[in-house]
């Protein structure tokens, strides 16, 4: 990857975390829930207790778009506001870690991300 690469992926989760952030604010959302919340996603990690591999994947599930904008479309269809909440700050969490420079880890460690140079 070349640091053009790098940073235009770091802007796009610079860009993600800001529309969680309005979109929570646009809610009504409580701010002492989404701090409280905001890391949760990282006790995935402990799945590194397991080895790389799964930690890897335990991580990955936890730090990918899919899963909470899934939830937000849910929350947005059901008129749900603790399942948007929730979709809200956990978009937030990944658009924060991908705009700080932290990835999806590689099975190789934990270092070691789609965002890194070198692999």
């Amino acid at each position: 990857m070349t640091r053009p690469i790098q940073l235009l992926l770091r802007l796009e989760g610079l860009a993600l975390l800001t529309a969680a952030l309005w979109g929570y604010a646009a809610l009504g959302g409580d701010w002492i829930v989404f701090a409280v919340a905001l890391l949760l996603p990282d006790l995935a990690m402990i799945a590194y207790l397991r080895g790389p591999k799964i930690g890897a994947a335990a991580y990955n599930a936890a730090h990918t778009t899919l899963l909470p904008a899934l939830l937000l479309a849910l929350g947005l269809l059901i008129d749900s506001d603790l399942a948007t909440s929730a979709a809200l700050i956990w978009i937030a969490h990944i658009g924060m870690d991908r705009a700080l420079g932290y990835g999806l880890k590689r099975p190789t460690g934990f270092r070691s991300t789609h965002l890194t140079i070198a692999p």
